[in-house]
């Protein structure tokens, strides 16, 4: 094989479609050998769920960043650059460095340049693996890509496991049924290995710690073995055997309640094998994150706010949040989301929150066009239009906005990352 630069091994990245998906561990396997198993240099907590795996993520590496570990933290998608899947520190991976890390794994593993051979998830986990390897990160935090039992991630070597709130998503590849997602979900369980448990709907529940029983984990239940609530002196978390008060946390919203939850009792196991983060970090480590396109407000006069709620859960989540945020604000709501999605729930959990809505494109192959559900958005909001671009779809609402109004752009995270670049640029 003819050696590769790093602008070409960039390239050869570039060209594998973001969205391609080939569930399936015998691949990711095969190139961890090749490559001498970077996985196995590193403890990591691994994290499933259909919402609030990427804000739990958060949490955890923000807190194990304050103790002053060295942190890995793996996330998807992006909203603007592959970078900002790749993160030590805190910091994204450099273009330098990523494209120096890609070539190292195609030279290691040269069949990944075979038409087909790994996906573009697949060789963006490697490189994740490999990089957190060179740079000896001393603990990785991994958000899975899509379910958990065939997801690439699965192949780390998983110290403590955690599942968000499951509904139902993805389930022409999951399944149509809480527990056949459950159960993918839980396939990130391994042996011996502890679980942390969101909240769960019971048929949900149920898999979850069946499948952890069966593989000898200890399963921890929100609200049962840990919860993070609020108190006359702020929130306060209750833990599996210690309690933190006078919590703030980074991210807005009940629902990241649930989140940190999660992320601190993960934090407590992680602790029990020698990666221990004190109160005070914690707690400086939760008032510290920042989650980029999770209610995240980039402009004010009007007010501008970002989030990928992308499926029901996600927006039901949302509407709550935004009741709670900006009450009696009108909402001038910019949408566009892929049409695997199931669309119409979204748009019953937000429209009826709507004074107006902008219907835009999503960049994909598999987005939804907005005149496919212009119709069924008109029967839930008077004020509906179809655009050609987000660019004219989010003027359209600001204007509407005025000063007093609130500009919510929500559901597909392609859509709120193009968004977010022309709202910051």
């Amino acid at each position: 094989m003819k050696a590769l630069t790093p602008e070409e091994a960039l390239k050869f990245l570039s060209s594998l479609a973001p969205a391609g998906m080939k569930l399936g561990l015998e691949r990711i396997h095969a190139a961890l050998e090749a490559l001498g198993h970077p996985e196995q240099s590193f403890p990591a907590l691994h994290v499933a769920g259909t919402n609030g795996k990427g804000s739990t993520c958060a949490f955890a590496e923000a807190c194990l960043r304050a103790q002053g570990y060295r942190v890995g933290l793996y996330t998807s998608p992006h909203l603007r650059r592959v970078n900002e899947r790749i993160r030590v520190d805190g910091e994204e991976i450099a273009d330098r460095a990523l494209g120096e890390r890609v070539r190292e794994v195609l030279e290691r593993y040269p069949r990944a340049l075979e038409p087909g051979e790994l996906t573009y998830f697949e060789l963006g986990t490697l490189v994740a693996l490999w990089h957190f390897a060179k740079v000896r990160v001393q603990v990785a935090v991994l958000e899975t890509g899509l379910g958990g039992r065939l997801d690439a991630t699965t192949a780390a070597r998983s110290k403590v496991t955690a599942v968000t709130s499951i509904s139902l998503d993805h389930v022409e590849v999951l399944g149509g049924t809480l527990q056949e997602i459950a159960s993918e979900k839980a396939g990130i369980f391994k042996k011996g290995i502890p679980a942390v448990l969101s909240r769960q709907p019971p048929l949900a529940l149920a898999v979850l710690e069946r499948a952890a029983a069966e593989l000898g984990g200890a399963a921890y239940l929100e609200g049962r073995d840990f919860s993070l609530s609020r108190s006359e002196d702020g929130l306060c978390y209750r833990g599996i055997r210690e309690s933190i008060p006078k919590i703030e946390l980074g991210l807005r919203g009940a629902h990241q309640l649930e989140n940190a939850a999660v992320a601190l009792a993960c934090l407590e196991l992680l602790g029990e094998g020698g990666l221990g983060v004190g109160p005070e970090r914690v707690r400086q480590g939760l008032a510290a994150v920042r989650w980029p396109g999770r209610l995240e407000e980039v402009a004010r006069r009007p007010h501008v706010v970002l989030d990928g709620a992308h499926n029901p859960g996600g927006a039901f989540a949302l509407a709550r949040a935004l009741d709670e945020l900006y009450p009696g604000r009108e909402v001038h709501l910019v949408f566009g989301v892929l049409a695997d999605k199931d669309y119409r729930a979204i748009l019953r959990a937000l429209l009826p929150l709507c004074a107006s809505v902008q219907l835009a494109p999503v960049k994909s192959p598999r987005a939804l066009p907005p005149e496919r559900c212009l119709a069924e958005a008109a029967a839930l909001c008077p004020a509906v239009r179809a655009h050609p671009t987000p660019a004219l779809a989010l003027a359209a609402a600001t204007e509407l906005a005025g000063e007093q109004g609130l500009v919510l752009v929500a559901g597909s995270l392609y859509l709120v990352g193009e968004l977010r670049s022309l709202l910051l640029e």
